[in-house]
């Protein structure tokens, strides 16, 4: 296993909301955290190092899928509480896309916008859904997937960790094998670089590292405008 993560504060944002969670071989989350002043901030922090904390109590033969859905509900709970306890983390949230890989076997959970791409055979597929009103209108016909890709409302999420008492965590696993490689990352990429951008980048015989590295500046050269997170995780002999 290859892997890298960086994250990025953008060429428009004043502080950086996104943080990562990077433990290879096994552990690696993204987070983008929203609410105002600092509490983006605090919230992304807080979730992805609730995560971390969380999965330390279980052994190497845990049900990884199950205590990844178990993680973010605990985080959301966690950044719930202090935002009712402090008024200016109010409102306060967080998306959380984390992997757990065991093996030949990789576990997910995912609560927002932010997603797991599996690169296989030349092609990128999106594993995760977006919890979000335009992700919503593609899946109803409403819009087409370019479409949504510039809407005006693409930010707006119908699901974020710690916004609300109780929170509903998508999960799964799936198998990968060698030649495989994985992407998770905020949308801050996603919403500046288009699929082909992002497959034609990460299909470059180049370490993790420069894949990582071009895609931020890439996504920075469209415009940067909100922070950018990115985890490469490539199966190799």
């Amino acid at each position: 296993m290859l892997a890298f993560a960086q994250s990025d504060i953008g060429m428009v944002r004043k502080t950086n909301e996104d943080s990562y969670i990077f433990l290879p071989p096994h552990l690696f989350v993204v987070a983008d955290g929203m609410g105002g002043h600092v509490a983006g901030e605090i919230a992304s922090n807080l979730g992805a190092n609730t995560i971390l904390e969380y999965i330390k109590h279980y052994s190497q033969q845990s049900n990884w899928e199950q205590v990844l859905k178990e993680a973010i509900i605990h985080a959301n709970k966690i950044i719930y509480q202090m935002a009712q306890c402090k008024s200016e983390c109010l409102g306060m949230g967080t998306t959380i896309t984390a992997i757990y890989i065991d093996g030949p076997e990789v576990h997910w959970g995912h609560v927002g916008d932010s997603r797991l791409y599996l690169i296989r055979d030349n092609k990128l597929h999106q594993v995760t859904s977006d919890h979000s009103l335009v992700w919503e209108l593609v899946q109803s016909g409403s819009i087409t997937f370019a479409e949504a890709q510039g809407h005006p409302h693409r930010n707006i999420l119908t699901r974020a960790v710690g916004t609300s008492e109780t929170i509903c965590v998508d999960s799964g696993s799936l198998a990968w094998q060698v030649g495989d490689s994985l992407l998770l990352c905020t949308d801050g990429l996603t919403n500046m670089l288009t699929e082909e951008d992002i497959l034609t980048i990460c299909l470059k015989p180049e370490s993790p590292q420069t894949i990582v590295t071009q895609l931020i500046n890439q996504a920075n050269a469209a415009g940067g405008y909100d922070n950018i997170t990115a985890i490469i995780v490539q199966y190799r002999d």
